[in-house]
Formats: C-alpha cells, sequence, structure tokens
C-alpha cells in the first residue's frame, strides 16, 4: 500500500483513538492504578461466587435474547425482501419507528403492559382466562420480552441489507435447473443470507451485554447483569472496582465474538475467503 493511501485511514485511526482506545485506556487504569497498583479489583471479581453467577447469567441473557431476535427478524426480514419493491419502505418505516423512541420510555411502557393492572392481566381477567393477576412484572421472562423487542428492529434491518444483496437470479436458476421453492431457498438464498444473520446476532449480543435499563426494570433480583453491577459501583463510587468490571465485559465480549468469527469461518467462508 502506497504513503499516499495510508494516509486516507488516518482520519479513521484517529477517530478510533479517540472514541475508544483512550477511553478504555482511562477505565483500564482506573481498575489497575486505584487506590494503588494492583490486581486486587480483578481478584475480587472472580474469587466471588456471586459476581461469577452474575457475569454467567449476563452471557446467557444476551445468547438467549439474541437468539430469539435471530429467530423473530430473519423471517420478518425475508418477508419484506419478498415484498414488491414499492411496498418495502413502508414495511421498513414500520418496522424501524420503534427504534426512533427512547430505550427509557419503552421499558416503562412494558411496565404498564406487564403490571398488575396493565393490559395483558385486564384482557385475561375480561375473557375470563384468570381470576388473580398474573406477576408479569419483576420476572425473567419480562426481561427476554423488553429486550426483544427492543433490539428486534436492529435484526430485521441487518438481514434485510444482506437479503438484498443476493442475487434473485441465482434462486430463479436453481428452480430452472428442478429444485423446488424450499430446496432453492435452503440450498442458495440461506447459505448467502447467512452472514447478514450472523452479523445481526453479534450486533444485538453486544449490546445486550451492556444492557442495565431493562433489567433493573422489569427483572427481578435474579435477572441482574453486568451492566447494572457497573452502574451500581458508580453509584457508590467504586471507580477502581467498577473499572474491572467494565474491563471484563469488554474482554469476555471480544473474546466471544472472536470466537463465533472463528467458528463460523471455519463452516460458513473458504479458506480462500478467510485470507481476503
Amino acid at each position: 500500500m502506497r504513503f499516499a493511501n495510508r494516509l486516507t485511514l488516518l482520519p479513521a485511526v484517529l477517530l478510533a483513538l479517540a472514541m475508544f482506545a483512550v477511553p478504555v485506556g482511562f477505565v483500564l487504569a482506573e481498575a489497575v492504578f486505584t487506590p494503588e497498583l494492583s490486581l486486587a479489583h480483578f481478584e475480587r471479581f472472580f474469587a466471588r461466587p456471586a459476581y461469577l453467577s452474575i457475569f454467567r447469567n449476563t452471557l446467557f441473557v444476551s445468547a438467549v435474547v439474541a437468539g430469539i431476535c435471530l429467530v423473530l427478524g430473519y423471517p420478518m426480514a425475508l418477508f419484506i425482501v419478498s415484498q414488491p419493491p414499492r411496498r418495502r419502505p413502508l414495511l421498513l418505516f414500520l418496522v424501524l419507528v420503534p427504534l426512533w423512541m427512547s430505550i427509557l420510555v419503552r421499558t416503562y411502557a412494558w411496565m404498564v403492559v406487564l403490571g398488575r393492572e396493565g393490559i395483558v392481566n385486564g384482557a385475561l381477567q375480561w375473557l375470563g382466562l384468570i381470576g388473580e393477576p398474573l406477576t408479569l412484572m419483576f420476572t425473567t421472562g419480562a426481561v427476554y420480552v423488553a429486550m426483544v423487542q427492543i433490539l428486534l428492529p436492529i435484526m430485521v434491518v441487518t438481514c434485510y441489507t444482506a437479503m438484498t444483496e443476493i442475487d434473485p437470479g441465482l434462486v430463479r436458476a436453481a428452480r430452472v435447473c428442478g429444485a423446488s421453492p424450499f430446496a432453492a431457498f435452503r440450498k442458495v438464498f440461506l447459505p448467502l443470507s447467512l452472514e447478514g444473520a450472523v452479523t445481526g446476532w453479534s450486533v444485538i449480543f453486544i449490546l445486550s451485554m451492556g444492557f442495565f435499563i431493562v433489567p433493573a426494570l422489569v427483572g427481578g433480583r435474579r435477572d441482574v447483569l453486568l451492566g447494572n453491577m457497573i452502574v451500581n459501583q458508580v453509584g457508590q463510587a467504586n471507580w477502581g472496582f467498577a473499572g474491572a468490571l467494565a474491563i471484563v465485559l469488554l474482554v469476555s465480549t471480544v473474546l466471544l465474538l472472536a470466537l463465533v468469527r472463528l467458528i463460523i469461518g471455519r463452516f460458513l467462508y473458504s479458506p480462500r475467503e478467510m485470507q481476503a
């Protein structure tokens, strides 16, 4: 690469340093140098089973939310792609409308919907299906429902973008060669759209790892995530331990995404494509 071409990368490198490397450096410094140079905050985290349990719960909830979004979002994106081009902008607009609302507002809306006097309990009692209001709030199910509703549009848009890049002629060629509609989808369309699905899963997994508003407002005591711990430690001015938790969250997310990338590269891409 010529020197002039390398210079074009300079703004991106400076932006990455300013927006990512420098803040992470400050957080790492707080974790290591507060109150003095040591790894005591990391030892405290890995030595207590309660903290490790919250860490495992964060990984599990994030993976499940990303999986549910994939199961729901992929068919929705496929439906939009299958529509005539003039209808697609309207359908995408309807999908994206919730993204323009604050996460806090949408979480409070779920508190109203799932509360004892909320819409769900009111409808079930009106239909005579239940005699007493169900406990829907402050449960793990409420956390999943709220997080999926908030993150689902991102999955739909990611899958839709990948699907629109697939040449429709490939599917038609498979049909002309005698493949059934399902076989053409399974052997041609699905493999070509998997990259978008994996990308969407990865994005939602990353976002879920840092969630703290939804678990704090609609979750129970067993639904505390690592993000909630960080917020609590910051609120108590325990900057060193909060920094250690943030570093653990960042490193674990990067390692897991690298593992997913390795697995996907092993089964989805050829060695030549991986080298490219």
